[in-house]
């Protein structure tokens, strides 16, 4: 402790700045030499569970809840107006909304750069109605506002022009309140919009500075989602799907990952045939999933795209007019037992530059529009996309050692013609299958059969406890 309490106190307050607050007061006691220097530390960490719950019934005891409130007070007192780049506010117990506001607009005042805050201040009625104040700020880069945050009240403007990064996780907001407070950050480059609480709200997230952006929900069902975002490079897009995409500038972006989500009234319905076209209902689910062509185009130049199970499904509406993807070198696709590949034949023949093809999964349900992309129906055309697709390298991950993969497997060898590289990965600690006694085995001696026969190089890779990692080659 002496070598290291001989170090220079700016070593000493970036070591402790990888502690939490609490951790870092409690080196105070070690020495007159440690006694306030974690005052001088650039970060605050502020989480109530860190004091209330590391022990049963802590929190029920009386004066505990106030003296987590103290310490934060005692620690700005000492920390005075030394600038601090880094603070964390997560509070769930019921904590004064009015001392909330104040340690925020402490760290404000002293200039903060990253600010994290989740509120749950429970007893208090509704969400935490947030400070206007943490949008008006000169210094700020990063702002995460987590659950328990509701957003209103920027009829005095939005003032952020140093932003770079806003991850909204859980936050309420009014659909006009966002486009102010995006209107007021001209820089900012990455946007996370998850599980966000929409009142009355069309989505339209438009900025011409975004590079990066994120939206994960499953509760809301839109009229329309708009995007304006001419220099997107990177779109991670999770939502049921919205009835209409009015506006999709996605020029740029390089890096898709497409989950269109639907309940399984919508999946049925949109698989039935065009004779229940007069049902409104099957209308209404038509035209919604076809609007998804419209995602598609925006997205037409990417390299590397991923898609949901639930997407294919979708998309199996759009295939006549699914995009060209002319850069896309590599796809990856999820697939479930429950859902369908219809859509797979005209997306493989619309990636005429696919180097890599990865498949999370080969089960999926078998539907008369399955497809040639597999031969879970004999057909004349079985195989026809698979012909003139120019993928090289195929993965295949969960495999589950099944009969109808290995057919799967084998149809994929005899029809792509350009490929050279197939991987194969068993699902790590499912062995299922493989549990069968002599399977394994006969799945290893069929690889190695298939090697022989094929000019592709195949391999089997098994990373389990059970099977240690072997590899056939």
């Amino acid at each position: 402790m002496d070598l290291l309490s001989s170090l220079p106190d700016e070593l000493l307050c970036h070591i402790l700045s990888f502690l939490t607050t609490k951790e870092a007061a409690l080196t105070s006691v070690l020495s007159k030499r440690w006694r306030n220097l974690f005052a001088l530390v650039p970060n605050l960490d502020i989480d109530d569970s860190v004091f209330l719950y590391p022990e049963e019934g802590k929190r029920e005891r009386d004066g505990i809840l106030q003296s987590f409130i103290d310490f934060v007070d005692r620690v700005l007192v000492l920390q005075g107006n030394f600038p601090i780049e880094k603070v964390s506010i997560k509070c769930g117990t019921g904590v004064d909304p009015g001392r909330v506001n104040c340690w925020i607009c402490n760290a404000l005042q002293r200039g903060v750069s990253e600010l994290d805050l989740i509120v749950l201040v429970t007893g208090f009625g509704d969400n935490y109605l947030l400070s206007p104040q943490v949008f008006i700020s000169s210094t700020l880069v990063e702002l995460k506002l987590g659950s328990g945050i509701k957003v209103d009240g920027l009829d005095g403007g939005v003032f952020l022009p140093m932003l770079k990064i806003l991850v909204l996780d859980s936050a309420e907001f009014c659909f006009d309140q966002f486009l102010m407070l995006l209107r007021g950050c001209p820089v900012v480059e990455k946007l996370e919009m998850v599980n966000v609480d929409c009142e009355d709200w069309d989505q339209t997230v438009s900025s011409a500075s975004l590079k990066s952006l994120r939206i994960k929900s499953e509760s809301f069902s839109f009229e329309s989602f708009s995007f304006d975002t001419p220099n997107l490079v990177f779109l991670d897009y999770s939502e049921l799907v919205a009835e209409d995409y009015p506006t999709v500038n996605l020029e740029n972006v390089v890096n898709a990952r497409i989950n269109l989500l639907a309940n399984e009234y919508q999946i049925k319905r949109a698989r039935e045939p065009d004779h229940t076209m007069l049902e409104e209902d099957w209308v209404d689910v038509v035209v919604r999933f076809r609007n998804a062509k419209k995602l598609m185009s925006g997205i037409r130049n990417v390299k590397k795209l991923f898609l949901s199970p639930t997407t294919l499904e979708v998309l199996s509406l759009c295939c006549v007019a699914m995009p060209v993807f002319n850069n896309l070198t590599f796809l990856a696709i999820l697939s479930h037992v429950d859902l369908g590949w219809q859509a797979m034949p005209v997306i493989l023949k619309n990636c005429p530059h696919l180097e890599t093809l990865a498949l999370w999964g080969l089960l999926h349900c078998v539907t008369d529009k399955c497809g040639d992309a597999c031969d879970c129906i004999s057909r004349d055309d079985k195989g026809h996309s698979l012909i003139s697709c120019p993928v090289k390298k195929l993965h295949i991950k969960a495999f589950q050692g099944t009969t109808r993969e290995l057919k799967m497997i084998k149809h994929f060898l005899n029809s792509f013609p350009c490929l050279k590289e197939m991987e194969i990965h068993v699902e790590e600690n499912d062995p299922r299958t493989f549990e069968i006694p002599g399977m394994f085995e006969r799945i290893v001696e069929l690889m190695k059969l298939y090697n022989e026969l094929s000019s592709c190089n195949v391999r089997f890779m098994v990373c389990d406890s059970l099977y240690r990692k072997w590899t056939a080659q």
